[in-house]
């Protein structure tokens, strides 16, 4: 593969959606199945990317319907190993963790944030689904900020900030407890507000985002938890000392008090995971379920996730402003 192509990850992601699509795909499209991947790109900037590949040989135009492979990019894409992204995704998360600073007992200092993208036409809409997954206290965070001059932000559409459970754990280690995230998962609520997981994917095993593969996928029912108290939300999973539970309840604690939701007993060793003599499983709510309750009501969103972070206090105090 030529150093251009090797060097940059959005071509390399574009000729593998290219080799498992059994039609051509169009920019539209093409730009909807980066998301689910974790790569935000507007169907401009998927243009760019289609245009060099065309120039390369790898791609072809198939009238108006999208672009296939060629012999040349199905080689290119087959060469192309899985295991250079694999890991990918944990190594961004953990990034962003470290650059948090975060300090609940002061309410001071940056958090982490996914970004997400709708159409200004959607936008209340889009809005009133997030409230009402704040309302039911399934989001990590009550809050979130609405913003449209980020330059990463398409012609037409506007941008959401809502907080990223990778928070917690810069949170935890800048108070000294190693953690390690380790899943991301679906988690059943019933009526009566006991909880369980029904499938984990681990981070360092997978080369695409678990929650936009969950939520793609359509194994989430955020829009019928919030409603009637039973469904299926996203939740992450990490693991830390068993040492140190008392200093994460405390700091759980006082992330509570910030406006920061967990599950049922502060999300500390409950559930039904493995049990472990000397780690410690922390479950934190995902700030993917205010997406996730959206698509579920058919609102067009694209999100990254782990998109940057953002002074608390402009997120906390900002849902609904710009």
């Amino acid at each position: 593969m030529t150093p251009s192509i090797r060097s940059e990850r959005k071509y390399l992601e574009i000729l593998r959606i290219l080799a498992e699509s059994h039609e051509p795909l169009g920019a539209k499209r093409l730009s909807e199945k980066m998301a689910e991947r974790g790569f935000v790109l507007s169907d401009r900037a998927v243009q760019y990317y289609l245009q060099y590949l065309d120039e390369m040989g790898f791609t072809e135009k198939v009238g108006n319907r999208g672009r296939l492979l060629t012999e040349a990019g199905i080689a290119e894409s087959e060469s192309a190993l899985v295991d250079q992204r694999l890991g990918f995704i944990i190594s961004r998360l953990e990034q962003l963790a470290f650059r948090s600073t975060f300090d609940p007992a002061t309410a001071t200092g940056s958090v982490a944030y996914n970004l997400s993208f709708v159409r200004e036409e959607d936008l209340q809409g889009v809005t009133a689904a997030f409230d009402e997954v704040a309302a039911a206290g399934y989001g990590f965070l009550s809050a979130y900020r609405i913003v449209d001059s980020d330059p990463r932000i398409p012609d037409g559409h506007a941008g959401i900030m809502t907080a990223c459970s990778v928070t917690l754990d810069g949170v935890l280690q800048k108070m000294g407890i190693p953690t390690r995230l380790e899943y991301a998962g679906r988690i059943a609520v019933d009526e009566h507000g006991s909880a369980g997981f029904l499938d984990l994917i681990g981070y360092r095993g997978t080369s695409v985002d678990p929650l936009h593969l969950f939520i793609s996928a359509g194994l989430t029912s955020i829009k019928r938890l919030v409603t009637t108290r039973a469904g299926v939300a996203l939740a992450n999973v990490r693991a830390v000392p068993a040492a140190a539970r008392y200093r994460v309840e405390v700091t759980v604690g006082l992330m509570e008090e910030c406006g920061f939701t967990f599950p049922a007993g502060g999300g500390i060793g409950e559930f039904n995971l493995p049990k472990h003599p000397y780690r410690l499983s922390v479950v934190a709510l995902s700030g993917m379920n205010m997406v996730g309750n959206a698509i579920e009501k058919g609102y067009a969103i694209k999100t990254e996730v782990g998109a940057g972070t953002i002074p608390f206090e402009k997120i906390a105090d900002a849902t609904g402003s710009r």
